[in-house]
């Protein structure tokens, strides 16, 4: 099975930043403001408005990659 290319285009944030809250939201089934509240303690400010924005586009290509298991690599700053 061939994986879709997600495009990130639009969006404020660095790709890196989306896949994480992405990966929060689908691999521990945390609500959107939960996912906010875990990016807010690692010092990244993004809106579970852009969290959701991100899951609609792009988490229904992952859940069927089933790349959801596995943690997306974010470089610490």
């Amino acid at each position: 099975m061939r994986m879709t290319k997600i495009r990130y285009v639009g969006y404020r944030f660095p790709p890196e930043i989306i896949r994480q809250a992405i990966w929060l939201y689908l691999r521990f089934t945390l609500s959107l403001p939960d996912v906010e509240d875990v990016l807010a303690e690692r010092a990244i400010g993004v809106s579970y408005e852009t969290a959701e924005r991100g899951v609609n586009a792009a988490g229904p290509v992952l859940q069927v990659g089933s790349c959801v298991t596995a943690a997306p690599r974010i470089a610490s700053r």
